[in-house]
């Protein structure tokens, strides 16, 4: 596998911050003239859900949103790349580790994809929380069956999987930026996603309850799986809620 490293050789992440705000690409507002390529920037945050961009709103990061897509995550990192100081993908993951219970928060020291492998930056690791064991896989399509998980575990190793880290890790290197991943687990590696999940979302992140209805009309069997994602889903947003409340705001650290 070629590998590409989007930290070696990056400048190390300067921790200040500006305002706060919710973005969604590709419309960025100008840069200030003469604004130099870190200095007074804040850290960029992709998210792929309207709901995740919500727990992250507190870090006082500039937050874009990808629709849930590896392509829609690239974007918006494109956008934010030239404003900001370092990149995090920051939201919900899979399961590929039985191991890992739903709401077992992700830092991964690696971020792997099908062309290539990215390390995240040890600071920023650092200021989530501290890096966790194991690769996260982070791109591809949705894995909705464990029959899908444990094969992407077993050729891999990985222990997570995701549609966004690797187009935001490819885009970091891209730029020299710093990145990282904070995410935690929402599907377990034994259960299979509802297909009625899987039709919920629209391309801007949002969870459609006329979809779900329609989904669940059409396979009334699946409503006590997605009654279990719920609970799952709800345990993930817990953990990212308390960790995002124990980070604070990415800028008050030194």
């Amino acid at each position: 596998m070629p590998a590409e490293r989007g930290t070696n050789g990056a400048p190390r992440l300067r921790l200040q911050m500006g305002q706060s705000s919710a973005e969604r690409p590709p419309h960025p507002d100008p840069l200030p003239e003469g604004e130099g390529a870190e200095a007074g920037r804040p850290v960029g945050i992709v998210v792929g859900l309207v709901a995740e961009a919500k727990v992250a709103g507190s870090l006082g990061a500039r937050i874009a949103i990808g629709g849930s897509t590896s392509a829609g995550a690239a974007s918006a990192a494109d956008t934010l790349a030239p404003r900001v100081s370092a990149l995090i993908s920051f939201g919900l993951a899979g399961g590929l580790d039985p191991a890992l219970p739903p709401g077992a928060l992700l830092i991964p020291a690696t971020v792997l994809a099908e062309d290539g492998q990215w390390d995240t930056d040890p600071i920023l690791n650092a200021r989530l929380g501290g890096p966790t064991p194991g690769a996260l896989f982070g791109d591809g399509a949705i894995l909705a069956t464990t029959g899908a998980k444990a094969a992407l575990h077993a050729r891999t190793g990985a222990v997570a999987v995701d549609l966004e880290s690797a187009a935001v890790a490819r885009i970091a290197a891209r730029h020299g930026l710093p990145f990282a991943v904070l995410r935690a687990v929402c599907d377990p590696a034994g259960r299979d996603l509802p297909r009625a999940a899987l039709a919920a979302l629209d391309g801007q992140g949002r969870i459609g309850a006329l979809r779900v209805a329609a989904a669940i009309l059409a396979q009334p069997g699946e409503i006590l799986g997605l009654i279990a994602l719920g609970r799952d889903a709800a345990r993930a947003r817990l953990a990212l809620v308390t960790r995002v409340r124990a980070i604070g705001r990415l800028g008050s650290a030194p």
